[in-house]
C-alpha cells in the first residue's frame, strides 16, 4: 500500500514531475518514516486530518487508515489531480476518506475546506513552514494538535523556551497558540531528492487557556519589536513600539517586567502582560 523509493520515482517520471526548490519539494520515500509520523501524531478514529503539501502521497497513504477524514491541500495542480488516483489504486477501501483541495496553504480559510480539521500532520516545505503553521492555527480554531516535519533548525526554534539561544519570534508566536515540543530527528536519506539540511518533527497541542484578553495582532507586533534587535534591552527595543524609551519602561514596570531584560528571557505570558498595558 505505501510508496517506496522506486514507486516515488516512477510516479514522478509518469507525471513529468521534477522536484523544485521554489516549492520546497522533497518527497518522502521511506515507508517506516511515514508510519512513525502517524504513530507520533497520536491520531484517533474521529480525527479530521489536514495534510499540507501531500506531494506524491507517501504520507497520505499512511494517514488514511488512522483518521476519519483526510483533507489534503496541494498547490501543484498535477500532484493534486493525481493524488485521488494514487489513493484509489493503493488503498481502495479508504480512498473515500480523502478530499483534495487545490490551494495555497498560506491562503486557505475554514470555508475552503470540506470539513473542520482537528489535526495538522504534514511534511512542510522548509521555506514556509512557520508561516503556514501560524496561519492555519489562526484560521482554523478546530485544530487542536499537530505534528509537522520541518528543517531541524526551524524545529529547534519552534519548540524553544525562554532563555534558549534559538528562542525568538517563531517560538513566542507558536506558544501563543500551542505547547510545542521537538518529537525526534528525521534522516536526510528518507527524502528524494536528498536535502542538504537535517529535518525534525515538531509536535504541538493547542493551549486551552489562550490569552484571549489580549489582541493577537497587537501581541505579535510587540513580539516582532522585542526581537528586532536581540541585543537590546526591552526598554530600548520597545522604545519605537511604545513611542519612547520612557513610555516603554513605564509599561514594562506596569507589567512586572524588568526593563533591563532582553526579549529572549520572556515567556508568551510576559509579552501578553506587556501588550495589555496602557
Amino acid at each position: 500500500m505505501l510508496l517506496g523509493p522506486a514507486d516515488v520515482r516512477r510516479l514522478a517520471a509518469e507525471l513529468d514531475i521534477r522536484p523544485t526548490k521554489k516549492l520546497g519539494q522533497n518527497f518522502v520515500h521511506d515507508p517506516n518514516t511515514v508510519r512513525r509520523i502517524v504513530t507520533v501524531a497520536e491520531l484517533t478514529d474521529d480525527d479530521v486530518v489536514l495534510e499540507v503539501g501531500p506531494g506524491l502521497g507517501s504520507l497520505t497513504l499512511a494517514l488514511l487508515p488512522a483518521c476519519k477524514t483526510l483533507v489534503a491541500v496541494e498547490i501543484d495542480p498535477v500532484l493534486a489531480a493525481q493524488l485521488p488516483h494514487t489513493a484509489a489504486q493503493r488503498a481502495p477501501g479508504l480512498a473515500d476518506r480523502l478530499h483534495v483541495v487545490l490551494a495555497d496553504a498560506m491562503r486557505v480559510h475554514a470555508a475552503d475546506l470540506p470539513a473542520a480539521p482537528t489535526a495538522l500532520v504534514a511534511n512542510l516545505p522548509y521555506n514556509v513552514a512557520v508561516p503556514v503553521v501560524l496561519h492555519l492555527m489562526a484560521e482554523l480554531p478546530s485544530l487542536t494538535k499537530g505534528l509537522v516535519m520541518v528543517q531541524a533548525e526551524v524545529a529547534d526554534r519552534m519548540a524553544a523556551g525562554p532563555g534558549s539561544k534559538v528562542y525568538g519570534v517563531p517560538s513566542v508566536k507558536l506558544a501563543w497558540y500551542a505547547d510545542a515540543r521537538r518529537a525526534g530527528p528525521v534522516p536526510r536519506s528518507v527524502f528524494w531528492p536528498v536535502p542538504n539540511v537535517d529535518s525534525a518533527l515538531v509536535a504541538f497541542r493547542r493551549r486551552p487557556d489562550l490569552l484571549s484578553t489580549v489582541d493577537r495582532k497587537a501581541l505579535f507586533t510587540l513580539v516582532d519589536a522585542a526581537f528586532a534587535q536581540r541585543r537590546k534591552t526591552m526598554r530600548a527595543a520597545l522604545s519605537g513600539w511604545a513611542g519612547s524609551a520612557a513610555e516603554a519602561e513605564r509599561r514594562l514596570v506596569l507589567a512586572g517586567v524588568d526593563p533591563g531584560i532582553r526579549g529572549e528571557q520572556l515567556s508568551v505570558g510576559d509579552f501578553a502582560r506587556i501588550a495589555a498595558t496602557v
